[in-house]
């Protein structure tokens, strides 16, 4: 299994935070954003990550997080010359892939939960993770039969057929690279993860587990004074 850090993008929404570095190098608490996503993937056990960047930043991600050697773990990186949707990233990452099976997450993601059994029992097809929220909206919406089984997937509904968010974090087969090329441009010019989760449920090859913990999507400065508040009430917990 290998991983990729999405942490490109213009973070547009937090400006002017973002006016002269990314969102993804904005402090949460005592840490850089990118920390967070990274932690996710190490404590899975995933060591070969890919970490995808906007061109005006990658240096400041190079400085940061340098070989990986620091973390127990191996970078490559990737630049993202425009953010063309999230779906990109396995076009992008196609050669750093390979053979191998891949867990994506967004740089902007901030989760209490460990993946580590969802991640290393992982085999075939896609698995994704399914929080409710106050605010479907805003993201792709998972919506459930009785069963629990997921029979849709739409990207930011006017009118929500539940209030479940697929998450940023995402595990596919290899199967994803020609999946993730062969998609089509969505009406916003993006190659959307949502309609790539559609290929797989369509195969019924897809699995959505919930998220039980914290899911922070950092893209607001209200979920980014939240995820604030969260890491510094783990970090204190620890000295308790």
């Amino acid at each position: 299994m290998k991983g990729i850090i999405l942490a490109g993008g213009a973070g547009t929404r937090l400006r002017p935070l973002t006016k002269v570095t990314s969102k993804q190098l904005l402090p949460i608490y005592n840490k850089p954003m990118i920390f967070y996503p990274l932690e996710t993937l190490l404590t899975a056990g995933i060591k070969d990550i890919l970490v995808i960047v906007a061109p005006d930043h990658a240096g400041d991600f190079l400085k940061l997080l340098g070989s990986g050697n620091e973390f127990g773990c191996k970078f490559t990186y990737e630049i993202q010359d425009k953010p063309d949707g999230l779906a990109q990233a396995f076009v992008i990452g196609k050669n750093f892939i390979g053979s191998d099976n891949v867990t994506l997450i967004l740089g902007d993601n901030v989760f209490e939960d460990n993946f580590s059994a969802a991640i290393s029992s992982f085999q075939s097809g896609a698995r994704v993770f399914a929080k409710e929220v106050p605010d479907p909206q805003r993201f792709g919406v998972v919506e459930f039969d009785a069963n629990k089984k997921a029979i849709s997937i739409e990207e930011k509904p006017k009118q929500p057929k539940s209030s479940f968010a697929v998450t940023g974090l995402y595990i596919y087969d290899n199967t994803v690279v020609p999946k993730a090329a062969s998609l089509q441009p969505s009406s916003r010019g993006e190659l959307e993860i949502t309609d790539l989760n559609n290929v797989y449920l369509h195969e019924g090859t897809l699995d959505v587990a919930p998220v039980r913990g914290r899911w922070l999507d950092t893209g607001t400065f209200e979920s980014l004074h939240e995820a604030i508040e969260f890491a510094r009430e783990r970090e204190l917990a620890k000295t308790v």
